[in-house]
């Protein structure tokens, strides 16, 4: 439990963890439970959800989104233009981009291109995830994979570029030729190249 002093010397009990050798800058906001780990760095204007947990060597860029419940493993930078909803787990040095033309020598003055990753998503161990796009819910992204294009709900990406290569459950699990979780038991059907779960059709 943190107790932080504003400019005008009014305290605030902030009910999260930061690490010593973490910097949080200032006008952040951390919800409650979540855990900020060694030499992560959380820039101004972003904005943390509750029971999250960022590990070793994490950038939060300036203004960035991120939900409740969200895990983002070691070595990951979630750049400005980067919305990441509740529930996304960020496997080990995943990468965002926000920049489709950079130069070092030009600025883009902040005209970055979002990103949107929805809830529940996972993203493996070292994929990029190429600025402009959107993760749907439940998605998975394999480790090592490079998405170029949107991605439906409930897909299973793989490769360079990416390619949806299955279907997976809401818990995660990829789902069997019948559409049908073998861990769970849930359910599903495949319509319009979408998939929907046969108990409330989401």
């Amino acid at each position: 439990m943190l107790k932080i002093s504003n400019k005008k010397g009014i305290y605030q009990i902030m009910d999260y963890f930061v690490h010593k050798t973490a910097i949080v800058d200032e006008s952040v906001v951390i919800g409650d439970n979540t855990k900020i780990w060694h030499f992560s760095h959380i820039q101004s204007g972003a904005t943390i959800g509750a029971s999250c947990t960022l590990g070793q060597n994490v950038n939060i860029s300036n203004n960035v989104k991120i939900g409740n419940g969200v895990k983002i493993q070691n070595n990951v930078s979630v750049y400005e233009g980067v919305t990441i909803e509740d529930f996304v787990f960020c496997g080990p040095s995943c990468v965002f981009t926000n920049d489709l033309t950079p130069r070092a020598r030009y600025s883009k003055n902040h005209k970055y291109i979002p990103t949107v990753i929805r809830h529940d998503a996972t993203l493996g161990a070292n994929c990029t995830i190429v600025c402009g796009h959107e993760i749907g819910h439940h998605a998975t992204i394999a480790a090592g994979a490079v998405v170029t294009s949107n991605v439906k709900p409930h897909s299973l990406m793989a490769g360079v570029p990416a390619k949806q290569i299955g279907w997976v459950c809401e818990c995660g699990q990829v789902l069997d030729a019948n559409k049908k979780c073998p861990d769970c038991g849930r359910e599903y059907e495949e319509e319009d190249n979408e998939l929907r779960d046969k108990r409330n059709g989401n």
